[in-house]
C-alpha cells in the first residue's frame, strides 16, 4: 500500500516541477487535509499507509495545486493571527503581514479603554474595518479584545463593496463568536452617510500596482482582482479614503492603513496631501519594512476643518 512518505515525495517532485516555491509545505499541507491531520503528525508518520479513495482525493488536490490554485483555496482554510479562518475565491487570502495591523488596532484599543477613566453609559469605541474581505481583521481583532475581557465597550462595522466577501466575513464572524461585537455593512469605503464619527479606522485596501499585478504568482490570479490592484503607484483606493477621513473620523481619531514594503515615503506624501495638518508615521513589520501608517486627525487639524 502507498505510504505517506511515498506521496510526499511524488507531491513534492511534482509541485517543484510545476514552479511552486514552497512544493514540500504545499504537499505536507494537503496530504494533512485529505487525511483529516496536522502537517505535524504527516511529518512524525511517513511509513503509515494511505488508502486508495484519501490517494485519489490527494492527488486531484494536487493537480489543482500544480495548475496554480493557492493551497488555501484548496484547503478552505487559512490560519491567521492564531485563528482558522474559511476562504475560498468570494475574497482575498489573509496574509501575515496583516497580523501587525491587528496587533496595532488592539493597542490602540486597549490605551484608548484604559488610559482616561470611562463614565458609566459612555458610548462603545467605534472602529471601522474597511474592505473586509474575509473578515480576518474584524473576526480577530474582537477574539483578542474577548480573551482580555473586552466586553461591550467597543462595536465594529465592517464594510466591503463585495455581498458575496460580506457573506463570507459573517461566516467566519459566526465560527468565531464575533458575530455579535461586528456590524457588516456592504459599502464602497464606508458606509454613506456615516451615522456618527468612528475613533479607530483599519482597512487592508488593495495596494498592489496595476503594472505589478500581472506579474504576481500565478497563485493570485485566483484571487479577486479588485482586492489587489491599487491602480498606478498602489495607493489610488488607499487615497479616496484619505478624502473620507475628515468626515469619517472623530477629533484625535486614528486611521491604521497597511502598506506595501515601499510605500513608506509615498504614503507620507499622500496624507500631507490630502490631509493638512494631521500626522502620520510609519509601523515597520517584522522585517522591518514599512507595513502600517498611522493617521491621527489632531485636534488643531479637526479645528481648521471645522472653520
Amino acid at each position: 500500500m502507498t505510504t505517506i512518505a511515498d506521496l510526499l515525495r511524488e507531491g513534492s517532485e511534482r509541485l517543484r516541477a510545476s514552479g511552486s516555491p514552497t512544493a514540500r509545505l504545499d504537499t505536507e499541507l494537503l496530504l494533512g487535509h485529505v487525511l483529516g491531520v496536522e502537517r505535524t503528525t504527516i511529518v512524525a508518520h511517513p511509513e503509515s499507509p494511505v488508502g486508495p479513495e484519501a490517494e485519489a482525493r490527494f492527488r486531484a488536490d494536487l493537480d489543482r495545486r500544480a495548475a496554480g490554485e493557492p493551497v488555501a483555496y484548496i484547503r478552505g482554510i487559512k490560519e491567521f493571527h492564531g485563528l482558522a479562518f474559511t476562504v475560498d475565491p468570494r475574497a482575498l487570502i489573509p496574509r501575515p503581514e496583516t497580523e501587525r495591523l491587528v496587533e496595532l488596532a488592539e493597542a490602540e484599543v486597549m490605551r484608548r479603554l484604559v488610559s482616561t477613566p470611562r463614565e458609566p453609559g459612555s458610548a462603545p469605541l467605534r472602529i471601522a474595518d474597511v474592505g473586509t474581505g474575509s473578515g480576518a481583521i474584524a473576526v480577530a481583532l474582537t477574539v483578542a479584545l474577548t480573551r482580555r475581557r473586552v466586553g461591550s465597550e467597543y462595536q465594529i462595522t465592517a464594510t466591503d463593496r463585495s455581498p458575496e466577501a460580506l457573506q463570507l466575513a459573517r461566516e467566519n464572524a459566526v465560527g468565531h463568536a464575533a458575530a455579535e461585537r461586528i456590524t457588516f455593512v456592504e459599502a464602497d469605503l464606508l458606509p454613506e452617510p456615516v451615522e456618527a464619527p468612528f475613533d479607530i479606522v483599519l482597512a487592508n485596501l488593495p495596494y498592489v500596482r496595476s503594472a505589478v499585478v500581472p506579474e504576481l504568482p500565478v497563485a493570485a490570479s485566483f484571487e479577486p482582482g479588485v482586492a489587489l490592484d491599487g491602480g498606478a503607484d498602489g495607493l489610488d483606493v488607499i487615497r479616496r479614503l484619505l478624502d473620507l477621513l475628515p468626515t469619517a473620523l472623530a477629533d484625535g481619531g486614528e486611521a491604521m492603513l497597511e502598506i506595501g514594503s515601499d510605500q513608506g515615503m509615498a504614503i507620507l506624501d499622500a496624507v500631507a496631501e490630502h490631509l493638512p495638518g494631521w500626522t502620520c508615521r510609519v509601523e515597520p513589520d517584522l522585517s522591518g519594512l514599512p507595513r502600517v501608517a498611522r493617521i491621527v486627525r489632531t485636534p488643531a487639524a479637526a479645528e481648521g476643518a471645522k472653520s
